[in-house]
C-alpha cells in the first residue's frame, strides 16, 4: 500500500496562485508516475498534471502555462504550482500515484481548491 497526503488547497480570487504538495509513504517503488487529478462537482474526475521519475510530463491542455508540476524523488513528494487561476479551476484535487507498467492507482484524500471572488 501506498500512502499520500496532500496539503495547500484552498480560496483564493480569480488571477491568485495556491501551490499543492504531496507527500507519499508507504510501499513506494520507483520508476513511477505521480500528479494531480481534479474533480468538479457532476463531472468525471480529470489528469491536470503528471510526471514520470524521469523528468516527463503531461499537462491538461487548459493548464498548459499556468500550473507546473514537480517532484522530489529523494523525499517521494509531488507539487504544483497553480498561477492564474480561474473560477473553472474549483474542484478536489487529488495526489495520484503509479507504479510504472502497473495498473494500479493510489490516491490522496482529496484538497478542495476554490476560485471565487
Amino acid at each position: 500500500q501506498v500512502q499520500l497526503v496532500e496539503s495547500g488547497g484552498g480560496l483564493v480570487q480569480p488571477g491568485g496562485s495556491l501551490r499543492l504538495s504531496c507527500a507519499a509513504s508507504g510501499n513506494f517503488f520507483s520508476p513511477n508516475i505521480m500528479g494531480w487529478y481534479r474533480q468538479a462537482p457532476g463531472k468525471q474526475r480529470e489528469l491536470v498534471a503528471t510526471l514520470t521519475t524521469g523528468g516527463s510530463t503531461n499537462y491538461l491542455d487548459s493548464v498548459k502555462g499556468r500550473f507546473t508540476v514537480s517532484r522530489d524523488n529523494a523525499k517521494n513528494t509531488v507539487d504544483m504550482q497553480m498561477n492564474s487561476l480561474k473560477p473553472e479551476d474549483t474542484a478536489v484535487y487529488y495526489c495520484n500515484y503509479r507504479r510504472w507498467l502497473y495498473s494500479t492507482n493510489y490516491w490522496g484524500q482529496g484538497t478542495q481548491v476554490t476560485v471565487s471572488s
